[in-house]
């Protein structure tokens, strides 16, 4: 019996770790342009100016719009009219604090736009620990663990650290899945078939890096891993791109040996950067 994984209470454990067209952006359709401008005069009438007084129409005028978030209000009225303009991410950005919008709101009108949010392609993993993520981990006597935007282990129990000690045990100080997976010998040992699941591995994060093209840290972790593993130098030449799926996973414990699991993957919704693992025992 696994330490952790019949414990009624699991231990959890948490580390830390311009305003105007851009010419060289690609052009938007004119369903997204309609889109987008509906969406943005939607919030602007959504809005209660600073100074109430009799007025004709709902919310916030478009030149207080674009005094708020320090664009051209002729640049804003194009938008909402669907002409064809290229904001930067940045001037994107302006906007949706000026909109008032909240996270999926505001994940949305980059989407419209075909722009990548300055706010989550910048920085380096999350310093907290999502309390949905430790609520989850907690509620659940199997392995199970979160990932972090550069896959790093934020948050795991017992049992996961219990199947996984050269990764997540007391005495491993490097929590990345990446690292673990192609430099930890450890690896090895415990995943069946390893190289064509560290392969797997490597194309799912490929999906995932796309969104931190940007991140000194990721580009520094992709530099050594292709440096130091000739199979990750392989697998990220050869451009595979997978969604991250579960599925049945083997794994050899040197206690318990060969073990098989169901893994389960959710993205959630309050921390989409995040990653939420379940292996549950076949």
């Amino acid at each position: 019996m696994s330490p952790g994984v019949n414990s009624m209470t699991p231990t959890i454990c948490c580390y830390k770790r311009s305003s105007y067209p851009v010419i060289n952006a690609a052009m938007l359709d004119v369903e997204q342009r309609r889109l987008l401008g509906e969406f943005v005069r939607t919030h602007r009438e959504k809005l209660v100016p600073d100074r109430i007084g009799r007025r004709r129409t709902p919310g916030l005028r478009r030149e207080e719009l674009a005094e708020r978030a320090g664009i051209s209000a002729t640049w804003c009225a194009w938008i909402e009219q669907g002409r064809q303009v290229q904001a930067s991410p940045q001037a994107l950005a302006r906007l949706a604090r000026a909109l008032e919008l909240t996270r999926a709101e505001r994940a949305y009108l980059f989407e419209l736009a075909s722009r990548r949010d300055p706010d989550e392609e910048e920085g380096d993993a999350i310093d907290d620990v999502p309390a949905s993520l430790v609520t989850a981990v907690s509620m659940v006597q199997h392995p199970a663990y979160a990932l972090d935007r550069n896959w790093n282990a934020c948050c795991f129990n017992s049992a996961a650290a219990s199947l996984f000690p050269d990764w997540l045990g007391e005495h491993s100080k490097d929590k990345n899945l990446l690292r673990y997976v192609f430099l930890n010998p450890g690896a090895r040992e415990i995943i069946v078939d390893w190289e064509m699941r560290a392969l797997r591995v490597l194309a799912e994060f490929r999906a995932d890096y796309s969104h931190a093209l940007r991140d000194a840290t990721v580009r520094a972790l992709i530099e050594q891993l292709q440096r130091d593993s000739p199979l990750f130098a392989q697998g990220w030449r050869e451009q595979t791109v997978l969604d991250r799926e579960g599925g049945e996973r083997e794994l050899v414990s040197p206690d318990r040996g060969r073990l098989r699991f169901r893994q389960f993957n959710y993205r959630p919704c309050d921390r989409p950067d995040c990653k939420l693992v379940f292996l549950i025992p076949q």
